[in-house]
């Protein structure tokens, strides 16, 4: 097992805590919602904090307002590509990665038609998260312990989004765009020439990409891209650096 591939002890928001004992659950939270980014006292969500506090909301709740925050928007929405930013909230708020190309897809339209907040909602709202976490315990990884409805292939890419506990998830890139669309393993190992072994790396795809048009008028222009998967990763790095945002990515035939 790699090292990184860490099993989180859950931690519990109990019933009469102490003070000492609500503060790890808070900083508990922190920590798993924001990727092991320091926060600094000023940034710390005081108002959500009390009212956690005197019960006038859920530990579920607090983690709602985590995911909304304004740090939380710029460490991994503002700065990240769409595809980084929907494996992080899977990674951060249900601590798993996401299973395949039509997950990604479905929160990729939750957020065109219904914006931030209900992207964020969309994980938390779910039988999923309630089933797992419930009211009272803070997310954590799901990353060795099998789940029901959790495809295998999940766990080989928790491993490629965790990096150690001291990690955070400052990298902008997405770790798994290219597995997740292709349906392969994370780890992929092309088959030696003159095998006879067939390759799934002979798939093509094809990317479909939102920029703002250079001209008098700021408009939205599309583009479509058709690469063998091969390619793919490249050809996902020059779209974000030309300041592309990918909609979507599909095989053809």
């Amino acid at each position: 097992m790699s090292l990184w591939a860490v099993e989180t002890e859950p931690v519990e928001l109990r019933q009469d805590t102490t003070e000492d004992d609500l503060q790890i659950v808070i900083r508990a939270v922190y920590k798993q919602v924001l990727g092991n980014e320091h926060l600094m006292e000023s940034q710390r969500l005081t108002s959500a904090e009390s009212l956690l506090r005197d019960g006038s909301i859920t530990l579920r709740d607090f983690v709602r307002a985590v995911g909304k925050s304004d740090i939380y928007r710029s460490l991994f929405f503002e700065s990240s590509s769409q595809y980084r930013f929907i494996e992080l909230n899977f990674k951060h708020l249900l601590g798993r990665a996401p299973q395949d190309q039509s997950e990604i897809a479905e929160h990729t339209r939750i957020y065109s038609e219904g914006g931030y907040d209900a992207e964020i909602d969309s994980y938390i709202d779910t039988d999923e998260y309630m089933l797992n976490f419930g009211e009272k315990i803070v997310p954590y990884f799901r990353s060795t312990t099998s789940q029901i409805g959790i495809k295998n292939v999940g766990f080989n890419r928790m491993f490629t989004l965790m990096r150690g506990m001291a990690t955070n998830d400052r990298d902008t890139h997405a770790k798994l765009i290219t597995a997740v669309a292709a349906n392969l393993p994370t780890k992929i190992k092309a088959p030696a020439k003159g095998s006879g072994a067939v390759s799934n790396t002979t798939k093509r795809f094809s990317i479909k990409v939102t920029k703002n048009a250079v001209g008098p008028k700021n408009h939205l222009s599309n583009k479509e891209y058709i690469v063998n998967y091969s390619r793919m990763s490249q050809q996902v790095q020059n779209i974000h650096k030309m300041g592309g945002k990918i909609i979507s990515i599909a095989e053809i035939a």
